[in-house]
């Protein structure tokens, strides 16, 4: 097979609405049950400086599982990746309910742990996107699948409250009953990946550069690790998709407590939640076509303006739910375009056979991150509160900034002596 014997604009036509339909039903099941994850695990845990450790499980599980996922995706392509992401995911969902009816503090952590892999299906799409995408496109085509989760995550915050209240007849906690939920949403996106996402986009772009066949020892991990550390693009682009998702991780989950400790109830609290996801979605594709024609490296420049911006509006509104809600407006902003310019910036960066093992490690370094921001993240509200948590925040940026001028500097005098 070679790429002019095939039809590409009519296999992206193709494969494109199954990512965004499965996009939208993954969005739907992960908002609804994380909106109210923190207040579920400080409701079984009985504690405040524990409640992070949810959010925090959900973002480690994902970061464990994006390994051998592409792993899997990486010999297998990545249809059978997804699958098996969307129905671990639904399995956790299940295990989170039942520990919140016994009561079970560990055994919650352990479900929200395997909730992540709906997660991990989530963020390996984009690069499903980016498998057929022409080069001056890549961005678009991964923001494109990114945004699609804009319907189902917003949309899940808000449907959070019925879905609680929906099973407060059957001794199912109300916080767990978006969880029933995302359990049965889960299982229908892995029904639709497995019945329609053929042919498989990472098997057919590699079927159509024959070159790499023969490249199987570099598609591990091992080196994706040694193409990583060959190029700078490819630093710059995992510290950028780290920094934006740690920061936005640490600071958004524990915004509900903020919100709740200073009088708002569910439905408020969802809405702001909902304009936060808003922010991480909706505009993807303004930032995919922003870093096609303006660089990577000026999008990426554009994310540190908005996180530190989101960090200090949320982090001075005390008991101004309209001021956090803009910060967490701006925080998902800042996010979309930190994810958009660093995955394309990644994909550029590396060759071909090594990507796939490159893009599993980014999953796995950004949400790592991540989980260590989420387990200081309610340590930090518990001792000093949540302002000084978007303070440091706001201070994680600082090693993405420095990167990012520093390769800024380094281009602009190549250019020069050209």
């Amino acid at each position: 097979m070679t790429a002019g014997s095939v039809d590409l604009p009519a296999l992206r036509r193709r494969i494109t609405p199954v990512l965004i339909v499965s996009q939208i039903l993954g969005g739907l099941g992960v908002a609804t049950g994380i909106a109210l994850a923190a207040v579920l695990a400080q409701q079984v845990s009985g504690s405040e400086a524990l409640s992070g450790l949810a959010p925090t499980a959900t973002v480690a599980g994902t970061a464990l599982l994006s390994v051998p996922l592409a792993a899997l995706m990486t010999a297998r392509g990545r249809r059978p990746g997804l699958v098996l992401a969307y129905v671990i995911g639904s399995a956790g969902a299940g295990v989170v309910v039942l520990a919140s009816v016994i009561g079970n503090f560990p055994l919650l952590l352990l479900g929200m742990a395997a909730f992540g892999a709906a997660s991990s299906a989530n963020l390996q799409a984009r690069f499903a996107a980016a498998d057929l995408a022409e080069p001056a496109r890549r961005a678009r085509a991964i923001s494109m699948v990114v945004w699609a989760t804009t319907i189902g995550a917003v949309v899940g915050p808000n449907i959070a409250a019925p879905a609680g209240r929906s099973v407060s007849g059957a001794g199912i906690p109300e916080a767990a009953g978006p969880f029933v939920w995302a359990a049965g949403v889960f299982l229908i996106a892995a029904v639709v990946v497995a019945v329609l996402l053929r042919p498989d986009p990472l098997l057919t772009a590699r079927a159509l550069a024959p070159s790499e066949e023969g490249d199987k020892e570099k598609r591990s991990l091992r080196a994706g690790v040694r193409a990583v550390r060959e190029s700078a693009g490819a630093r710059l682009a995992l510290v950028t998709v780290a920094a934006s998702h740690t920061a936005m991780v640490s600071i958004m989950s524990m915004t509900p407590l903020a919100l709740s400790h200073h009088g708002a109830g569910i439905e408020l609290i969802g809405l702001v939640i909902s304009g936060h996801i808003a922010g991480m979605y909706a505009f993807s594709p303004v930032m995919g076509v922003l870093s096609d024609r303006f660089g990577r490296l000026s999008v990426i420049g554009l994310a540190v303006g908005l996180l530190s911006c989101a960090a200090l509006l949320a982090g001075t509104a005390g008991a101004s739910h309209g001021r956090t809600a803009a910060g967490l407006f701006l925080l998902g902003l800042g996010w979309s375009a930190g994810l958009v310019s660093g995955s394309a910036l990644l994909t550029d960066s590396v060759p071909g056979p090594a990507r796939a093992a490159v893009q599993g490690l980014s999953d796995l370094t950004m949400n790592a991150a991540a989980g260590i921001g989420g387990v200081m993240a309610g340590l930090i509200v518990a001792q000093g509160g949540y302002g000084v948590l978007n303070l440091v925040g706001a201070c994680l940026l600082l090693p993405l900034a420095a990167l990012a001028v520093r390769r800024a500097l380094t281009r602009g005098g190549a250019a020069a002596e050209d």
